[in-house]
């Protein structure tokens, strides 16, 4: 795999479509595996990235523009997992024992049925389904990814939002004795990502439980992260532990890191540059090519009228 060049990592000190999923009948979904009720997680997932890779199976082989997926060794091996280092091939190394299991998830804020689901639970009530999403790394790298996972509107369908709620807050795990990169003081955490409330009901927003055919392991996120595949990558907030319908825009933690390099939106954008390097272009990881990115990450047919009337360069 080639190597990623010092213009497109972030320093430590600051990490600083044709294609529409319809519910019920004449649904599209990219690639064809329907997993039956859920996800087995008897065992506690440690294998690393080899052993993991050894049962990896997709329905497809490639998305609906015929990008072929990226390797599970590169999926599994290269990593954003700032709770346990900054370094991205370290991270599957540092967390190969997190205890995933047992686990839950609390949703509430402004809802008329809060819950605390486990992971058991949220599988049996929402099947799993494979979509494959390219995924867009602020730092000009990307990746074709088969995840699993299920519709996050299902989830907040169930808790019932009342009609203050606007937006969806997001909290990931907070446990410095198991996520090393937590005693870094240079970040506020727990790690904290928001949506607006549209775009966390939009058809294409999921929760991923799973890559490959496989519980997503632990340098990917387990047991459940969020996956918005028209947004960078530093979204997909990982290790989820509370999900709280909220009235006033959450403050994640990137934005409270370095607010003038990191906004809300964080819609993949071509003709706006980060600070410190252009967006114009990618590199899809394990590959030399570099490719031209396509706004909303190619996803605008779907989800560019979220935005219609907004100033992007304001709202970034």
């Amino acid at each position: 795999m080639a190597e990623i060049s010092p213009s497109e990592i972030t320093p430590e000190h600051v990490y600083a479509s044709r294609r529409k999923f319809l519910i019920g009948a004449g649904a599209l979904f990219a690639g064809s595996m329907l997993l039956p009720g859920c996800l087995r997680r008897d065992n506690q997932v440690t294998q690393n990235s080899s052993d993991f890779c050894k049962l990896a199976k997709a329905g497809a082989d490639a998305d609906e523009l015929g990008n072929k997926l990226t390797s599970c060794q590169d999926i599994t091996s290269y990593n954003n997992f700032y709770e346990f280092t900054t370094g991205k091939t370290g991270v599957a190394s540092l967390s190969r024992n997190f205890k995933t299991s047992p686990w839950t998830v609390t949703v509430g804020g402004l809802v008329n049925q809060p819950k605390i689901f486990d992971m058991d639970e949220l599988q049996r009530k929402f099947p799993v389904e494979e979509r494959i999403y390219r995924l867009r790394c602020v730092e000009a790298w990307s990746m074709v990814v088969p995840w699993l996972g299920f519709p996050l509107a299902a989830l907040l369908k169930e808790v019932e939002p009342t009609s203050k709620a606007k937006y969806v807050r997001f909290e990931a795990l907070l446990n410095p004795k198991e996520m090393p990169g937590q005693k870094d003081n240079s970040f506020d955490w727990p790690y904290i990502e928001g949506l607006r409330l549209d775009e966390a009901m939009h058809p294409l927003t999921i929760l991923a439980t799973g890559l490959y055919g496989q519980p997503l392991p632990p340098q990917d996120g387990a047991p459940i992260r969020l996956v918005v595949p028209w947004k960078y990558g530093f979204k997909y907030i990982k290790s989820i532990v509370k999900i709280d319908l909220v009235e006033a825009m959450p403050v994640s933690l990137w934005m409270n890191a370095s607010p003038t390099e990191y906004g809300f939106y964080a819609n993949v954008n071509p003709d706006i540059p980060h600070p410190r390097w252009s967006q114009a272009s990618e590199r899809r990881i394990g590959e030399l090519t570099r490719l031209k990115t396509l706004p909303f990450n190619g996803y605008a047919e779907e989800v560019a009228h979220l935005y219609a009337g907004m100033d992007l360069r304001k709202f970034f």
